[in-house]
């Protein structure tokens, strides 16, 4: 048999995987990504503090998608401050230019009602790139656009009456919000008869007119926003 022939010194042997080495992988320390991809935000300050927050707490719960997040600040106050804390907030967000927080979208929802800043609050709103959902009168021409069409002048009165004739489980007087899981499943339809409305005002030059609302911008972008996150 032949002798086996020796080893040079210098020769180096491959380095065994960490796996191999021992009974436990050593860990890497290198800093990792994420895990999952960060949420997108959406943050609303809402004029009301039981019905817009029940309606946009079932829009959540209809998208249901784990990588969006809406955020509801309730009760924010009249349009005038509504739109000074949405600023602020805004320009908080979009500071943190290596954060996540710079695709939020922050969303002011006030009624038009009797409140003399009200064109002010929407301008200041736009020049800052906040998303705007008003209505005139108020929030629940929005809700009924959820069951039919409504097109005629009217006062806040009149369109709380109307909506309550429609979804007897609501009460005006604040005790009682809609069933808003029930008609969050009609949503498509309320964008649809809410553009449609909307288009009118604006083609006899009062894009503010009564009855408007422009709330469907909002679930739209919030349901667009669900869609583009699904696997």
């Amino acid at each position: 048999m032949a002798p086996c022939p020796s080893i040079p010194s210098t020769t180096r042997f491959p380095t065994l995987p960490r796996r191999i080495r021992g009974r436990r992988r050593i860990p890497d320390l290198k800093r990792r990504g994420p895990l999952h991809e960060p949420k997108q935000h959406f943050v609303l300050f809402c004029e009301g503090k039981k019905t817009e927050p029940a309606y946009f707490n079932a829009i959540k719960r209809c998208c249901g998608n784990t990588l969006i997040a809406v955020e509801i600040v309730e009760d924010a106050g009249v349009p005038k401050t509504i739109a000074k804390r949405a600023v602020k907030e805004a320009k908080r967000r979009r500071r943190k230019r290596d954060s996540f927080e710079e695709d939020d979208e922050i969303w002011a929802v006030f009624d038009r009602d009797q409140h003399p800043d009200f064109k002010n609050a929407v301008q200041r709103c736009e020049q800052h790139d906040i998303g705007v959902a008003r209505s005139d009168p108020c929030f629940e021409l929005w809700l009924i656009l959820h069951e039919r069409d409504y097109d005629r002048s009217c006062n806040r009165w009149d369109v709380q009456k109307d909506f309550e004739d429609l979804r007897p489980e609501y009460d005006r007087s604040g005790s009682k919000t809609p069933d808003c899981d029930d008609m969050v499943r009609r949503v498509e339809e309320a964008e649809e008869r809410a553009e449609a409305q909307l288009r009118r005002r604006e083609e006899q030059g009062a894009p503010f007119g009564n009855p408007s609302t422009t709330v469907f911008q909002l679930t739209r972008a919030i349901r667009d926003a669900d869609e583009r996150a699904k696997p």
